[in-house]
């Protein structure tokens, strides 16, 4: 039975109790001018924090040039920002979204097109358990994930799900049909869990060796994020293809699938398309967060920062009874807990720190990457009197 709203927009965000009208940095204001420390960042997204400078003159310089034209005229700052992309990666091409799943059907159309032009005979996709990738139904049939997927169905064929992190089941799963691999390098919506680095590298093996394409999913952990550009850097590997978003616009919808020459062959003229994918406004914003966040002293302070953070976490997961572990890298850090982890989250944001909860009993701490020790500390004051009061 559907429960009646005052709104005009549909309710799949559920019940709201929070409003914002102004942020700045790593803070969101309400109406009555509080404070909050936003360690949700749009989910993993305000990679920079709220209303940057540099982003604002950007798009304000744009905004009074040019908002759009399609895609079938040059646009000089595409252009400029996909080579950027390509030299500060392992890519030779880019195509240009407006978000993370139309990225992750970019990717998907790229394998299965891959091995149609190869003539290969190969269409299954592997993914893993506690996957995210979107909510399109390519992306839902990757990951078969019962919580997105119930009432929705059928879902697209050819997606095998396997086990995270286990090498011996991925072995077993790899048969002639299998045309691409897909993975989060560190899963969000699954939990903060990182894959580890051995076994990225075993895929990286494995897809050389049968002729499988490597497709990353760093929407929500590329972008300096795990305090490296991109998070498959950590295992020393490249992937054939790669999906970005969220940080990469700091709030701008903006995303992008990245690819080897090799693997993107069937991409040709007509092939695939976006009205808004790469327009002028987007393109300002993103070139100006890739020169801020690919800056080599800016990736080491977010490292820096990361592991002061995770220190402290840890500190308390030792002397508490109701975390049972911290888990995640670089600024994706994540409190799993002996209580149910909607009520701790909701605790902590009446205590003014934003979070989001994330599966396997996990709240998710993503603060932007501009983050200050003193905001950590200030964080972490606010989780030791939540968890005081909690016990």
């Amino acid at each position: 039975m559907r429960i009646k709203s005052k709104s005009y927009v549909m309710p799949t965000y559920g019940n709201k109790n929070l409003e914002f009208y102004k942020g700045k940095g790593c803070y969101l204001y309400n109406k009555k001018n509080e404070k909050f420390l936003d360690f949700a960042s749009g989910i993993a997204v305000n990679s920079l924090g709220h209303c940057h400078p540099k982003l604002i003159n950007a798009l304000n310089k744009q905004s009074n040039l040019l908002w759009h034209v399609s895609n079938l005229y040059i646009i000089k700052k595409q252009e400029e920002f996909a080579k950027m992309l390509c030299k500060k990666s392992f890519a030779e091409n880019v195509f240009f979204t407006n978000s993370g799943t139309e990225s992750i059907e970019c990717g998907l159309k790229i394998i299965r097109g891959y091995h149609s032009f190869h003539k290969t005979g190969k269409t299954e996709i592997i993914s893993f358990d506690g996957a995210f990738h979107g909510r399109t139904f390519g992306a839902l049939s990757a990951q078969k994930n019962k919580k997105y997927t119930n009432g929705f169905g059928p879902l697209l064929s050819g997606f095998r799900k396997i086990e995270f992190n286990n090498i011996n089941k991925l072995k077993k799963a790899i048969n002639h049909k299998t045309a691409g691999i897909i993975i989060e390098p560190i899963q969000g919506e699954g939990g903060i869990r990182p894959a580890d680095l051995e076994f990225l590298k075993f895929i990286r093996k494995i897809c050389d060796q049968k002729n499988i394409l490597f497709f990353a999913d760093e929407v929500q952990c590329g972008f300096g994020r795990s305090g490296k550009l991109f998070s498959y850097e950590w295992a020393k590997i490249k992937p054939d293809l790669m999906a970005v978003a969220k940080g990469i616009g700091s709030g701008f919808p903006l995303g992008a699938c990245l690819s080897t020459r090799k693997a993107c062959i069937s991409m040709t003229q007509g092939s695939h398309g976006s009205t808004y994918g790469g327009n002028p406004l987007a393109m300002s914003v993103g070139l100006e967060v890739l020169k801020i966040i690919s800056d080599k002293s800016f990736l080491k302070r977010v490292d820096k920062t990361s592991r002061y953070f995770w220190k402290k976490l840890k500190e308390i997961e030792y002397h508490s009874k109701i975390i049972s572990e911290i888990r995640g890298a670089g600024l994706l850090l994540g409190i799993k807990t002996k209580i149910n982890n909607l009520k701790f989250s909701s605790k902590l944001k009446e205590n003014k720190l934003l979070n989001v909860p994330a599966a396997d009993n996990t709240i998710r701490l993503a603060p932007p990457l501009i983050v200050s020790y003193k905001e950590i500390d200030k964080s972490i004051s606010i989780i030791k009197k939540v968890l005081e009061e909690i016990e």
